[in-house]
């Protein structure tokens, strides 16, 4: 009975098209892929090519010999002053990442730009200065993990 009860849930959920987070289906067209960045150096482009690498997709040197081409339009991180105390000094800040892409393969687009930011924040305080940028970079990962996923779960959906 047990059995036939396990069969019967690992059926249900394997019909309802259910995906284990982190399983990314890529489209056709961009299993050869070429990225172009903005910045080659920046954390959300380095992510993403391993990202897009795991899904399985072929990364390639140049646009010609790509069946399809992610251009990074914009990618841009800083953080702005949310509060400041009666002393005039900041005690609270916003990280944000902001990237804007766009996915075409030869004429055809298959994804018109898309703008996309992300923000966290988090609180200073200037006794505890060396932890707070600790603190700022532990977020800025985490916020380009996001981004990443978010663009994948997108790219999915082609």
């Amino acid at each position: 009975m047990s059995r036939f009860l396990a069969l019967l849930c690992v059926s249900f959920v394997a019909g309802c098209g259910f995906h284990l987070q982190g399983a990314v289906t890529v489209p056709e067209e961009m299993e050869s892929t070429f990225i172009d960045p903005v910045d080659e150096y920046s954390q959300f482009y380095r992510e993403l090519r391993v990202a897009l690498k795991m899904a399985g997709v072929e990364l390639v040197d140049s646009a010609e010999e790509a069946t399809a081409v992610l251009s990074i339009l914009a990618d841009e991180t800083d953080q702005r002053v949310l509060s400041v105390s009666a002393r005039n000094e900041p005690t609270e800040y916003e990280v944000y990442y902001s990237v804007a892409y766009s996915i075409s393969s030869g004429e055809a687009v298959l994804l018109t730009p898309q703008d996309i930011t992300l923000t966290n924040d988090y609180t200073y305080d200037t006794r505890k200065v060396l932890g707070k940028a600790r603190e700022e970079s532990v977020l800025r990962d985490a916020l380009v993990d996001d981004l990443v996923r978010v663009v994948l779960k997108q790219i999915s959906t082609l």
